[in-house]
């Protein structure tokens, strides 16, 4: 992982971020933050996970996320479980796990085998013995897909968190969100918010992907008589551009949030429905429809 890399995922100069690099069948793991948001006190790379220590800003609670990547075989499982014990020992902060166990909790978790595995035994008395609360997910029984014909599914990614942390972090909400490339669906965890006072006004990088955008300006531009001296008419020109601008950008992109949402409710529509039974060619193609136009609102958002 490198910082340009990095950085392409956003915030600028205020993110910050580590990193585990993927090796051979084990994937990486990669932690980003908004520096005005956190402050990241300390952090622990292990074979599995990378912790990370945060204050918040805002309140200066502190507590700990642990990144994880879990291997499959039985030993290297049980040096994990061994691991999430060594950091529980090094902070007793609030803690907050998340990301791919490569294993199921509940027998109920994966469409094609319901027995109790003794690592899924092993892994429900390491989350027991720690404390940690298993979330309900929203959205969907299942995080992960594949196997032959697509037809296994399993519940493979999750966060776990201590009760302290439950504690700190009023409206927690765990919910699945609809997979464009992996196999694995993205899972979010939300947990409280952050308050913000009115930012001032800024250039959007997604109003250039609208369609005439530049023509609009020019004539907007153009239609524009001021008299004066040259600093006076263009700061004028400018502070009227930007009222323009922001009268059509709520005009134009003030749906941005609800055509995205109408789109993510379409996908997960055909998420469930592939959950169900095996798609027909047509519903296949409508499905991967529902995905790019999902796709085409995630673009214009993330340029916002």
């Amino acid at each position: 992982m490198t910082d340009s890399i990095a950085r392409s995922i956003g915030s600028g100069r205020f993110l910050g971020w580590k990193a585990v690099n993927a090796e051979g069948a084990s994937g990486g793991i990669f932690i980003c933050w908004d520096r005005r948001l956190l402050d990241m006190l300390d952090w622990e790379e292990g074979q599995f996970t990378l912790s990370c220590r945060f204050r918040n800003v805002e309140n200066e609670t502190v507590w700990v996320f642990t990144g994880v990547y879990g291997p499959f075989s039985k030993v290297e499982r049980d040096a994990l479980w061994e691991e999430f014990g060594a950091i529980r020992g090094l902070w007793e902060d609030p803690w907050c796990i998340g990301g791919d166990f490569n294993i199921t909790l509940f027998s109920s978790e994966r469409s094609s085998q319901r027995r109790i595995s003794s690592a899924m035994r092993k892994f429900a008395e390491t989350v027991n013995d720690l404390g940690l609360v298993d979330l309900p997910l929203q959205g969907g029984d299942f995080t992960w897909n594949g196997g032959l014909n697509n037809q296994t599914w399993a519940r493979l990614d999750r966060f776990l968190v201590s009760p302290s942390w439950i504690d700190q972090f009023s409206g927690i909400n765990q919910c699945r969100l609809p997979r464009l490339v992996s196999d694995h669906f993205p899972i979010m965890l939300v947990g409280g918010g952050i308050r913000r006072g009115p930012t001032p006004f800024r250039f959007e990088n997604m109003w250039l992907k609208a369609e005439g955008f530049k023509e609009l300006v020019r004539s907007w531009w153009q239609g524009i008589d001021v008299r004066g001296s040259a600093s006076y008419k263009l700061a004028t020109k400018m502070k009227e551009i930007k009222q323009k601008l922001k009268m059509w950008n709520r005009e134009v992109f003030g749906k941005l949030e609800c055509n995205k949402s109408a789109a993510l409710q379409q996908l997960k529509f055909w998420d469930r429905e592939e959950n169900d039974g095996i798609l027909t060619m047509e519903e296949s193609e409508l499905k991967k429809e529902a995905k790019e136009n999902y796709r085409k609102w995630v673009i214009m958002e993330e340029t916002h």
